[in-house]
């Protein structure tokens, strides 16, 4: 299938990018609300820090985190940037407040967006641009077709997607070529699961944010505890293993603030469940 690695904890991206399948989502190294600066953000670079000496080469970010403080947190960390590490950010969001999220995909926003993450990730091309999410007030192809002319320019490497159907991806693949899918998806949600098919049939990426969700999986005594145990890992490790063996083309990035929740995160892609566990919790 296009785009599988070498092995089954690598994922090639668009062809020439490869990393491993478990990545590092940068949202949580800001304030609370993902609003202004991180309680420390010493402790927020010697997270991103751990991260590569975990063997983690895909960082996933936005300019909406903070707005702007985790691509600065990320070059300041970890600029100049060692080869084979991929930066993967998107725009298409802006922010009134913490917690607060806001629509904005205009084709001189997006531009505009762009040229202000290269400045603060010290680019001059992005690996893996991201439209955040389409924006009802402006024409999806318009949107795409921004990102298409910015990649034309040299500006991006690669373009991907986030919060889309299957109808938005075809129509952005008729447009230009699409890498990555980035759409809420866990043990709880998985609402995306068309879309993941999809990817998976066209061997593009799909980043699953909120992958960590479990809900009323995590009680005690309860299947993913049950699990957990057989396994001698922990409900996230299990719940992050499980997304790995759904599909090939799964790169999930689990963000957090602690390097202890990162070692954790990071040994998931070890941790293998048999059929009958991957079935047991596939039926939940």
């Amino acid at each position: 299938m296009p785009g599988i690695g070498s092995t089954q904890n690598e994922f090639l991206i668009g062809g020439d990018l490869r990393v491993r399948r478990l990545g590092f989502g940068a949202m949580r190294i800001t304030g609370n609300g993902i609003w202004g600066d991180p309680p420390d953000r010493g402790v927020a670079k010697q997270v991103l820090v751990r991260a590569l000496d975990l063997g983690i080469n895909l960082i996933d970010t936005a300019d909406s985190y903070g707005p702007g403080v985790s691509e600065e947190l990320i070059a300041e960390a970890l600029h100049p940037y060692p080869a084979g590490l991929v930066v993967a950010t998107k725009g298409g969001l802006t922010r009134g407040g913490p917690n607060v999220w806001n629509r904005n995909a205009r084709p001189e926003h997006l531009r505009k967006a762009l040229e202000a993450s290269l400045r603060r990730l010290k680019l001059e091309r992005i690996d893996v641009y991201q439209l955040h999410s389409p924006d009802p007030e402006v024409p999806f192809e318009d949107s795409v077709g921004a990102l298409a002319d910015l990649r034309r320019a040299g500006k991006i490497r690669h373009i991907g997607l986030s919060n889309v159907g299957v109808r938005q991806l075809d129509a952005a693949k008729a447009i230009v070529p699409i890498v990555t899918v980035q759409n809420r998806y866990n043990l709880t949600d998985r609402s995306s699961e068309r879309v993941l098919d999809a990817c998976e049939k066209h061997g593009i990426g799909f980043i699953p944010w909120f992958p960590l969700a479990t809900g009323e999986l995590s009680k005690a005594g309860g299947p993913l505890e049950r699990v957990a145990r057989e396994v001698k890992a922990t409900p996230s490790q299990v719940a992050l293993a499980w997304l790995l063996q759904r599909s090939p083309v799964m790169l999930p990035i689990p963000g957090t603030g602690s390097i202890a929740h990162l070692e954790e995160n990071t040994a998931s892609d070890s941790v293998h469940l048999t059929d009958a566990q991957f079935r047991l919790l596939a039926a939940l």
